[in-house]
């Protein structure tokens, strides 16, 4: 291309198709091929030589970022060509601002003719701006219905629970045979229910991290990358705030989580948050990683965490120690040197400055805790003899709730469906249905019957099988377990403790009260 000899005229051709024509009534028309054709065509009648074609494919028209477009903006600004066409001005863009940017604006200053071939849309002929600048609004307010309705399909799928995401969450598979569908990912999901049993040990995230990095477990985007395991060469690093996420991220209950984030308007890239309580949340569309009482128990440690930006651990008592007096959480405060003692001491009182609203209760965080963990193991022993039943109710199996949910609602679509298909084959004995439509239809419900009694059966199979593993263990006997460690761990004191009051020390006696209200 690129003749160009002496006195001809050079022109460029522009050609474009996207997922968005995909609709259209004739898409055959605007593909590639046809465009270059009736391009090279319309130049070939005038005696123009071509001097490069530009295409962009799988690119919408508002999209500013379309490559081969850049270049061929570059090359107008250079005098490369003077005549561009296209096969119509949508195809150039659906975007109104850059219609008037570069056809009206920036074209006639490079001495650039815009040609539509299929509008009759030419810069050279006088009286048309006006139709021009009519496609342009037509083009955008095409593309903002089609976003609108791109946007209630997607929504809807939200709320039936179906995902929709892309690359699925770490710990998870797209299922092979319906693509928005979660299967866990057995290798990933074990390395994210350690994290979650590090956390309830108190582990800080960004220990969390260090820990996984010197096992050489990958982190989520090289496991995803590699898809080959989670040794696989190459390993990637874990950040303290990949942990973060896993660890805040409730789909690993087995509860569907979308519409966190939405663009903030169709010609936009430009993800914006979305308040929590316009979310989409369904329960029990795929398998949980972790039960919901692990989830909670480690939202719980991670709202008590000293604030150390996830760098270390929180002390045992992080958040559960309070002023007897004012009722401030008792922060923790070192002298500074290397191996010093640690000591709480009342917020108020440190943040109150001159007016000291409070006073110290200051003590120290050694004592406190050795303090505070006989005192679990004799309450906790003595509450465990005289009251063995009574420690603390059965924990809900919420899982089993979602998967009978899931099965009275799955029963009640089949139950619709066998109606669906006895009014069908009616319709069909009274002539109102041909045999083909008939056919047609009944094979569409039978697939969908097909597919709920698959799941009835797989939720039949999960229901059975959690009588025997149900969360609802001996609560006594995992106490007792936890009781025998060397060290309280923060799961247990979590677990049991409400709060521990302390109040300030008697100057004359040197005695100090602490009360520990129990969620026993």
């Amino acid at each position: 291309m690129r003749q160009g000899g002496e006195g001809r005229t050079l022109c460029a051709l522009y050609v474009r198709l996207s997922r968005e024509d995909e609709d259209r009534q004739q898409p055959e028309s605007e593909s590639i091929q046809n465009q270059k054709a009736l391009l090279m065509d319309y130049a070939e009648e005038r005696g123009w030589d071509v001097y490069e074609i530009y295409s962009d494919e799988d690119y919408s028209g508002v999209d500013r970022l379309r490559p081969a477009f850049n270049r061929m903006l570059q090359a107008a600004e250079e005098g490369a060509f003077q005549i561009l066409l296209c096969k119509s001005q949508s195809r150039f863009t659906r975007d109104l601002e850059l219609v008037e940017k570069y056809i009206h604006g920036m074209f006639p200053l490079w001495g650039v003719r815009f040609i539509a071939v299929a509008d009759n849309a030419d810069t050279e002929v006088k009286g048309n701006k006006k139709a021009r600048q009519i496609n342009g609004l037509v083009n955008e307010w095409y593309l903002e219905d089609l976003s609108e309705n791109v946007r209630m399909v997607l929504d809807m799928k939200r709320r039936e629970g179906q995902y929709i995401g892309g690359v699925p969450l770490y710990g998870y598979r797209k299922d092979p045979a319906d693509k928005n569908k979660l299967v866990i990912d057995p290798e990933a999901a074990e390395t994210v229910r350690r994290i979650f049993r590090w956390a309830l040990e108190g582990c800080g995230r960004q220990r969390i991290a260090h820990m996984l990095n010197d096992e050489g477990v990958p982190g989520p985007a090289r496991y995803k990358a590699a898809g080959t395991g989670p040794h696989s060469a190459g390993d990637g690093l874990w950040s303290k705030t990949a942990v973060w996420r896993i660890l805040h991220n409730e789909m690993y209950t087995g509860v569907m989580v979308q519409g966190r984030r939405k663009k903030a308007s169709y010609k936009s890239k430009k993800l914006v948050s979305v308040p929590e309580n316009q979310w989409y949340r369904v329960e029990g569309t795929h398998g949980a990683i972790v039960c919901r009482e692990t989830f909670d128990a480690v939202q719980r440690n991670l709202r008590l965490r000293s604030k150390t930006g996830g760098a270390g651990e929180p002390h045992l008592l992080s958040g559960l120690v309070k002023c007897m007096d004012c009722g401030s959480t008792l922060s923790k405060v070192t002298n500074g040197k290397p191996g010093g003692a640690a000591y709480l001491r009342c917020r108020l009182y440190a943040d109150s400055g001159g007016e000291k609203r409070c006073t110290r209760h200051s003590v120290r965080l050694d004592r406190l805790i050795d303090l505070v963990s006989e005192r679990i193991r004799q309450d906790v022993r003595s509450c465990c003899a005289a009251e063995p039943l009574k420690i603390r109710p059965a924990p809900r199996d919420l899982r089993g709730e979602a998967l009978e949910r899931e099965r009275k609602m799955l029963a009640g679509q089949m139950e619709k469906r066998s109606y669906a298909l006895r009014e069908l084959y009616l319709d069909k004995v009274s002539g109102l249905l041909g045999p083909e439509e008939f056919k047609e239809l009944t094979r569409s419900f039978q697939e969908e019957k097909t597919c709920m009694e698959r799941r009835l059966e797989k939720i039949g199979e999960e229901l059975a099988s959690r009588i025997g593993n149900s969360p609802q263990a001996d609560p006594a006997d995992r106490i007792q377990a936890l009781l025998k460690l060397e060290r309280v761990p923060r799961e247990l004191v979590t677990a049991l403790v409400e709060k521990i009051e302390v109040g300030e020390r008697d100057l004359d006696t040197g005695e100090q009260k602490v009360r520990i209200t129990w969620r026993l």
